[in-house]
């Protein structure tokens, strides 16, 4: 099953964050997303401020709906950031690829 199509699971900590080479292969199922130390990033670039905000607004949707929140970042008028990774385990979990492949199918 593709990653969009799966749902978030509770973290309460105690398992280990995905390793570096666990990581990478999720990677590969989400588009342009960046391994940044203990998490994944991408930006967004929208066609004005509105456009940037109605994103934020959609993300912020699915996040509460998977019960997993990034953090976000509106900056020159139309672009968005998004940092993902799970802080109950300081580090990446299979949710934060689920959340990004959600994200991307937002656009």
């Amino acid at each position: 099953m593709k990653l969009e199509q799966r749902n978030c699971k509770p973290c309460e900590g105690g398992i280990p964050p995905l390793t570096r080479e666990e990581s990478e292969k999720y990677l590969k199922q989400v588009n342009n997303w960046t391994l940044v130390d203990n998490s994944i990033m991408k930006k967004f670039k929208l066609k004005d401020f509105v456009g940037a905000i109605n994103f934020v607004n959609k993300i912020a949707d699915v996040a509460e709906g998977e019960q997993h929140h990034p953090d976000i970042l509106v900056y020159g008028w139309h672009k968005v950031k998004v940092i993902l990774s799970t802080q109950a385990i300081n580090g990446l979990s299979e949710n934060d690829f689920i959340l990004a492949a959600k994200f991307d199918k937002l656009i």
